[in-house]
């Protein structure tokens, strides 16, 4: 499922989403740039070893509350980066606009940082030495965090969506389902990912796991106001 728009208008600007948004951009150009992504994923990304050695042998990670924060704004793909930008812009402006913008901002870092902690503290439990030395990056640990904070503050809106199911539909669904589904198919996948860990691809499913947890229990706690009241439906087309 691919959302495209909800029906929630927001009072104000998005400031800090659109920020987030330039941000995440300018790290993506950066890392296109000499040497290339590969080298720069492996330099700069975060490794669960950097905070519980040892790293194979050739790992040089970078100490691990600074890769925490570069792993959050690298990407591996333009469908990765794109994927994540996408899913910020449509579910990120309403819930900077309950947190207000300086709250929003310090908010998605903590669920950054929150959902890095879950996967390394899946990986280093469960995982190798091996496991633990490949670089985790990526915005969607703390875009999993806005998804549970929307899950919270909006429970009766809407998104109109793009359905693949052996053919390509639109429909406009309830946003609850939406995220339900996202969210058991993350917690699916984690589970094939630690039976066999070659079907994860790399992902990290606990990152999203734990910072769509982490927007669920603390936005109500940080919410200034609730978003806008839902609009009437979407066009479906």
């Amino acid at each position: 499922m691919l959302p495209l728009r909800d029906n929630v208008p927001t009072r104000d600007f998005p400031f800090v989403t659109v920020g987030l948004i330039a941000a995440n951009a300018l790290v993506w150009f950066w890392e296109l740039s000499k040497p290339g992504v590969v080298v720069h994923v492996f330099r700069d990304g975060y490794y669960p070893c950097a905070l519980h050695e040892p790293c194979l042998a050739g790992v040089h990670a970078l100490p691990w509350w600074e890769g925490t924060f570069t792993g959050m704004f690298m990407h591996a793909s333009w469908e990765h980066i794109l994927g994540n930008m996408l899913f910020l812009w449509i579910f990120g402006n309403n819930v900077e606009e309950a947190l207000g913008r300086v709250r929003f901002l310090v908010w998605y870092l903590v669920a950054g940082v929150a959902a890095t902690a879950a996967q390394t503290a899946v990986t280093l439990g469960l995982g190798s030495v091996r496991d633990a030395s490949i670089p985790n990056i990526g915005a969607s640990g703390a875009i999993a965090a806005v998804l549970g904070a929307y899950f919270v503050l909006l429970p009766r809106a809407r998104v109109l969506t793009v359905i693949f199911f052996g053919i390509i539909l639109i429909r406009e669904i309830p946003a609850v389902w939406f995220l339900l589904v996202w969210i058991a198919l993350q917690a699916w996948s984690g589970g094939l990912a630690l039976l066999t860990p070659q079907t994860g691809g790399g992902t990290a499913f606990f990152a999203h796991l734990g910072g769509f947890a982490f927007g669920l229990a603390t936005v109500l706690l940080v919410a200034r106001r609730r978003p806008h009241v839902p609009s009437s439906r979407l066009p479906v087309y």
